[in-house]
């Protein structure tokens, strides 16, 4: 059935969550303090990664979405951060202005088009000289990892098999998307693997009731009501209730221009 960003329920369950230190600490590492004076934040949602990389300093920070309603919650979401401004605008051509930003970040967004090429030619066009860009997704092997008490995603997968496709269809290996970062003209071409922390649960009750709300995850919505139930009462029998601390994995390339 395939999610739909602007319900109210599902437009808050993606902007109600923090940024895990893994990654703040994981993109310090990465990024030269000369460089953290302007970001884009291309997808930016609910405005979660925006603060995310507020916190690692940058002077200035604009998000562009194609979906007001999701602007609207990014807008009251970081409404203490006078840095931080938000724009509609679509991925393909922002209208922003060329050799512009330090860095650009597209999370969770390449799994959304089917042109990763013009894409990446927008994000080109509006680095400056030397900039760097940062796409974070996860490949079909990110996806499919074994179930464990860390890794829940794993067995939605085990559960319904169905569900494995349909993730596989929607995610870009990793080779193609090097392939597009390098055909548009970027250079030292790198590939990382990152764990982030999704959330903490106290109970595995918590977690329980968290997937039947489908709370910010796009590929419940691919079952049914009473398949969602029952992939619930599967997760019910695999998962410890203790120390339930969920991760995903995320593949991140970097990209000089």
């Amino acid at each position: 059935m395939g999610i739909d960003f602007h319900n109210q329920e599902n437009r808050h369950s993606y902007s109600a969550r923090g940024v895990d230190d893994t990654w703040i600490n994981f993109m310090r590492d990465l990024i030269p303090s000369s460089k953290r004076n302007k970001a884009l934040d291309i997808g930016c949602g609910g405005g979660i990664y925006c603060k995310g990389l507020s916190k690692l300093g940058f002077k200035s920070i604009t998000g562009v979405d194609y979906s007001k309603t999701l602007l609207k919650d990014a807008i009251e979401n970081c409404k203490e951060y006078n840095h931080i401004n938000f724009i509609n605008g679509n991925a393909f051509n922002t209208g922003l202005k060329s050799n512009e930003y330090d860095i650009v970040l597209e999370r969770a967004l390449i799994h959304h088009v089917n042109d990763l090429e013009q894409l990446f030619m927008e994000v080109y066009r509006v680095l400056k000289k030397n900039g760097l860009v940062f796409i974070q997704d996860r490949t079909p092997e990110d996806c499919v990892l074994k179930g464990s008490n860390t890794h829940i995603r794993g067995y939605f997968f085990s559960c319904f098999p169905k569900l494995s496709q349909k993730e596989a269809n929607r995610r870009y290996k990793s080779e193609t998307v090097k392939y597009n970062l390098k055909k548009v003209g970027f250079k030292k071409i790198e590939e990382f693997k990152i764990w982030e922390v999704r959330k903490k649960y106290q109970s595995k009750q918590q977690l329980l009731e968290d997937l039947l709300s489908r709370t910010g995850r796009s590929i419940l919505h691919e079952l049914s009501d009473a398949e969602l139930k029952e992939l619930v009462h599967y997760l019910d029998k695999k998962i410890h209730d203790n120390d339930i601390i969920e991760k995903d994995r995320w593949t991140i390339w970097l990209a000089t221009k």
